[in-house]
């Protein structure tokens, strides 16, 4: 047992140090990532959707900046998965531009709606940004995934400003603290 764990300590020691480049994935780190970006890449052609539906100028500049974030996101994922021999996911086609007075009103996606969808997805791509840099193994997924964060959570407290500067937010029952005095 000792000549077994001391055997599987150097080897794990020999491929798990020096450059995180040349270090394997993990088969988690490679799950996480592939679905993280054929996610991003349905977001991304969402939020492409989304700016034609859009009527609300600081709503449409937060999707621009959504969908900006999105694509240089894309473009580093899409080359770790390269580097590592990884097959990318599928893209949706970029949708056509569309203008919002030809989007029949029964049909069109409501400025609240989108920025309530914003919320959600970004809540959703910290917890995987999150998931993914506690499972990493090399450091630089984890730093890339870090760096992910940090992106989702300033564009969140955008779009949470602008929910609420608008009146567009639906907050869930708030607790109001009574004191009593007796």
């Amino acid at each position: 047992m000792n000549n077994i764990s001391y055997s599987l300590r150097r080897l794990t020691m020999g491929i798990l140090s020096g450059n995180p480049k040349e270090e394997p994935l993990h088969y988690g780190e490679v799950f996480s990532i592939w679905a993280s970006e054929f996610a991003g890449n349905s977001m991304i052609a969402g939020y492409q959707t989304a700016l034609n539906h859009a009527g609300d100028e600081d709503l449409k500049k937060l999707l621009v900046e959504a969908i900006e974030i999105g694509q240089q996101q894309k473009k580093q994922i899409e080359e770790l998965l390269k580097e590592n021999g990884i097959a990318l996911p599928p893209t949706p086609p970029e949708p056509p531009e569309a203008c919002l007075e030809d989007i029949p009103v029964g049909a069109r996606i409501l400025d609240p709606a989108i920025a309530a969808g914003m919320s959600a997805d970004i809540a959703a791509g910290l917890v995987t940004c999150s998931q993914i840099m506690g499972t990493s193994i090399r450091e630089d997924v984890a730093m890339m995934y870090g760096q992910f964060h940090a992106q989702k959570a300033a564009l969140g407290a955008k779009v949470l400003r602008l929910n609420k500067e608008k009146g567009w937010l639906v907050p869930p029952p708030l607790h109001v603290n009574k004191h009593h005095d007796c």
